[in-house]
């Protein structure tokens, strides 16, 4: 059993890892947002790209609130939870079962 136990944690590992990183990548798209930036680089064009997808669901059901988009802030909220709740059994079960 030391072998699943092994990978749920290396997997829990990897999305932690893979969550954090996204997190920053939603935090430099909401600060490039606040500039005028150009829509042909190449670096404001990723970032576009990979948090679209996931900003734009919250963008509808949230609206913007006083003119201010506050989609990213729910994305970490939820990102967060994500962290605190799947990160977290994924441990307690690799630990459970070894």
């Amino acid at each position: 059993m030391f072998i699943a136990s092994n990978f749920l944690s290396a997997v829990a590992s990897i999305l932690d890892w893979a969550l954090s990183v996204y997190t920053w990548i939603i935090i430099a798209a909401a600060l490039i947002s606040w500039v005028s930036p150009d829509p042909y680089n190449p670096i404001v064009r990723f970032l576009y790209r990979v948090t679209d997808p996931v900003l734009r669901p919250i963008r509808r059901l949230t609206g913007a609130i006083g003119g201010i988009d506050i989609s990213p802030l729910i994305a970490i909220l939820i990102i967060w939870f994500i962290r605190r709740f799947l990160i977290v059994t994924l441990l307690d079960i690799a630990v459970r079962i070894r």
